[in-house]
C-alpha cells in the first residue's frame, strides 16, 4: 500500500510541473469568452467536514479495562461532636420609667424645696399631669433691717392627647409669690418710728389658662392661645390674652409660612408716688400682626425672606401705630456641619407687661407705665457648627435698634408717702431709645454623655438717646455676661453639677437726702460678681437618691440690683423618690 501511495503522488506532481512549463513559453493573447449559462453551484460540490472523522492510524491501540480497589484499616476515635450555638450579644437591662416624683430639701436661712410631680395616663393616647413646686426662705440676709423672706408657690395642671393626625394640650397654672422691699438706701437714716410703720411685702398673684392644637398633615401647622390674669396685694390688676397660628403650604415646590399673631393686655395700677397725678392709670393695647415668609432649600443653602406687619392700638389715649419689620435669614453648609454661616436682619413689636416686669425684678413698684418696644430691626452675622462630635460652637455679632426699650431705675425717696414702697426702696420702669452692639461666644462639650461642659460669653456696648429725664444711661444693662455650667455622671451611682455667672458692672440712682432736707438721686455703679453654684447627688437604686446643693459658694453678698443684697453662702440637702400608683 505504500508503494502505490508513491507513485501516485509522484505521478501528480510531475503532471503539474510540465503543465506550469508549458504555460511560461507560449504566449497570452486575447481571447472572447462567450458565457452560454451562469455558473450555478451545488451542495456536492462543497467539500463537508466530516463531523466525526475516521481513523487513519495504521495501528490501533486496544484500551485495557482498569481495575481500582482501597486498603482500608479501621482506626479507633474517641472524638464526639457537639452541636454549635450562635453568639447572643448581652443586651443592657431597660430602665424603667416611673411617672411620679416627689422632692423635698432643707436648708440654710430656713429654706424650705418641695417639688411633685405625676403623669397618669388616662388611655393609651391621653395623658394628665399635676405639677406642683414650693420654694422659700425665712430670710436673715445681714445688714438687712427689714424682713427679707420669700415665697414661690405653683400649681399646673395640663391634659394632651395624641393620634396619627394631630395632638393637643391644655393647661391651668396657678402661683402666688411673696418678697419684699427690703433695699432701704444705705445713705438716708430712718427713725424707728418711720421703720416700724413699713411693711414691705408684696404678693403677687398669677393664673393661667390655655391650649395648643397642632395638625400634621395640614397646610393649618398649629396654633396657641391662652389667658393670663396677675395682680398683687396693692390692687394692682392686669389681663393678657396672646395666641398665635402657624400656617405652611407649598407652590410650586417652595414653602410659604405665615405667622399670625395678637397680643392685647388691659391693666391698672390704682396706687402712685405723686398725689397730683390722677389714679388709677389704667392701659389697654391691642397688638396684631402677620409676618408671611418665603422659604429657599437649596442644598447646603437655606434663605428665609418674610417681612411683619404690626397694627397697635393704644386704647385708653386713642392712638394707634402701623410697623412693618423684615425678616430675613439664611445660612449655608460651607463645611457641612463642621462651619455653617449664617445672617439675618429681623424686628419685631414687643409687648411689655406688669407679669414679665414682676418675673425679672421683683422689687417693681406697683406704679409702672407700660406700653410696648418697638425693634425695627436687629442685624446678626455669626458662624456656629461641630469641631467634632463631641464639641460644638456658636460665633454671633449683631447691632440692634430698639424704641422704648423698658429699663429699671430705682425709685426716689419720698417722705410725705406712707406707701411701702416709697422709701427708695423699690423700682421703676423708663423707657428710651437704646442702640447695642454685641458679639456672643458660645462652646458646648459633650464626652460620651458622662461630662458635658458649656461655657458662653457676651458683650454689649450701648448707645442711648439723652434727650429726656433719665435718659443719660443703660440703667442696670451690663457691659458683659459670662456662664459656665458642667455635668458629670461620675459613675452608675453618683452625679454632680456645676454652674458659674459672672456680671459685669451696671448703673443706678441711689436716693439720697441733700443738706436742705430734699431727697434727691445720685448716680452709683453696682460692682461686678460672680455667683458659684454646685451640687452633688448619690442614686441608691432608680427609686431613691439623696442630692446636696450649694448656691453662692463664694459668700459674696452681692447686689444683684440695687441696694437689694443676696444671702450668702447657701447649702441645701434633701432627697427624691420615684414611684408609680
Amino acid at each position: 500500500m505504500q508503494i502505490l501511495s508513491i507513485k501516485r503522488s509522484l505521478f501528480i506532481l510531475s503532471f503539474l510541473f510540465s503543465g506550469f512549463i508549458f504555460a511560461q513559453d507560449r504566449p497570452l493573447g486575447g481571447e472572447t469568452v462567450i458565457v452560454v449559462k451562469p455558473y450555478t453551484p451545488s451542495v456536492n460540490d462543497a467539500f463537508k467536514i466530516k463531523e466525526t472523522p475516521t481513523m487513519g492510524d495504521s495501528v490501533s491501540l486496544e484500551k485495557k479495562p482498569v481495575k481500582y480497589s482501597i486498603f482500608s484499616v479501621p482506626v479507633a476515635s474517641t472524638f464526639t461532636p457537639t452541636k454549635g450555638q450562635a453568639t447572643t450579644v448581652e443586651r443592657a437591662k431597660r430602665v424603667k420609667l416611673y411617672n411620679n416624683y416627689a422632692t423635698l430639701g432643707f436648708g440654710t436661712y430656713s429654706t424650705a424645696l418641695a417639688e411633685f410631680y405625676s403623669n397618669m395616663e388616662v388611655n393609651r393616647s391621653d395623658n394628665f399631669g399635676v405639677f406642683l413646686t414650693h420654694n422659700s426662705s425665712q430670710g436673715g440676709i445681714k445688714e438687712v433691717i427689714l424682713d427679707d423672706k420669700f415665697y414661690n408657690t405653683e400649681l399646673n395642671l395640663n391634659y394632651n392627647s395624641r393620634n396619627r393626625n394631630s395632638s393637643w394640650n391644655t393647661e391651668l397654672g396657678l402661683q402666688h409669690q411673696l418678697f419684699n422691699w427690703y433695699g432701704l438706701p444705705e445713705k438716708i437714716t430712718f427713725t424707728d418710728e418711720v421703720l416700724g410703720r413699713i411693711e414691705p411685702a408684696q404678693n403677687y398673684y398669677s393664673a393661667i389658662i390655655g391650649g395648643e392644637l397642632e395638625l400634621y398633615d395640614s397646610f393649618f401647622e398649629r396654633a396657641s392661645a391662652n389667658y393670663r390674669f396677675f395682680g398683687d396685694s396693692h390692687s394692682s390688676t392686669e389681663h393678657n390674652f396672646k395666641t398665635d397660628a402657624f400656617f405652611e403650604v407649598t407652590i410650586a415646590d417652595e414653602l410659604i409660612n405665615t405667622h399670625i399673631t395678637a397680643d392685647v393686655v388691659n391693666g391698672s395700677f390704682v396706687n402712685s408716688f405723686d398725689f397730683n397725678e390722677p389714679y388709677p392709670n389704667d392701659y389697654t393695647f391691642v397688638n396684631v400682626g402677620i409676618a408671611p415668609s418665603l422659604l429657599i432649600l437649596r442644598d447646603d443653602l437655606t434663605v428665609n425672606l418674610g417681612a411683619g406687619f404690626f397694627y397697635s392700638l393704644n386704647a385708653e389715649n386713642s392712638k394707634n401705630s402701623f410697623y412693618i419689620y423684615p425678616k430675613v435669614n439664611a445660612s449655608y453648609r460651607l463645611g457641612g456641619d463642621y462651619f455653617i454661616p449664617y445672617a439675618g436682619l429681623e424686628g419685631n413689636l414687643t409687648q411689655n407687661t406688669y407679669y414679665a416686669f414682676a418675673q425679672e425684678n421683683p422689687f417693681v413698684s406697683p406704679t409702672l407705665g407700660i406700653q410696648p418696644t418697638d425693634m425695627p430691626y436687629d442685624a446678626y452675622l455669626g458662624a456656629k457648627g461641630a469641631l467634632s462630635n463631641s464639641i460644638a460652637y456658636n460665633l454671633r455679632g449683631s447691632y440692634t435698634s430698639e424704641f422704648n426699650k423698658a429699663l429699671f431705675l430705682r425709685n426716689a425717696y419720698v417722705p410725705n408717702q406712707v406707701e411701702n414702697y416709697s422709701y427708695g426702696n423699690s423700682f421703676g420702669v423708663v423707657y428710651n431709645d437704646v442702640n447695642t452692639l454685641s458679639f456672643f461666644g458660645e462652646i458646648v462639650v459633650d464626652i460620651k454623655r458622662n461630662f458635658k461642659l458649656g461655657m458662653n460669653a457676651s458683650y454689649f456696648s450701648y448707645s442711648v438717646d439723652t434727650e429726656g429725664d433719665n435718659a443719660a444711661e443703660a440703667w442696670n444693662l451690663p457691659e458683659f455676661k459670662a456662664s459656665v455650667t458642667a455635668d458629670y455622671q461620675i459613675t452608675s451611682k453618683w452625679f454632680a453639677g456645676a454652674n458659674l455667672f459672672f456680671v459685669g458692672e451696671r448703673l443706678d440712682l441711689e436716693p439720697v437726702m441733700t443738706f436742705n432736707g430734699i431727697s434727691g438721686r445720685q448716680m452709683v455703679t453696682l460692682d461686678s460678681f460672680i455667683d458659684l453654684n454646685a451640687n452633688l447627688g448619690y442614686r441608691f437604686n432608680n427609686q431613691l437618691s439623696v442630692f446636696a446643693k450649694g448656691n453662692n459658694l463664694l459668700g459674696d453678698s452681692y447686689q444683684r440690683w440695687s441696694g437689694f443684697p443676696v444671702q450668702g453662702i447657701q447649702v441645701l440637702a434633701g432627697a427624691t423618690y420615684k414611684f408609680d400608683f
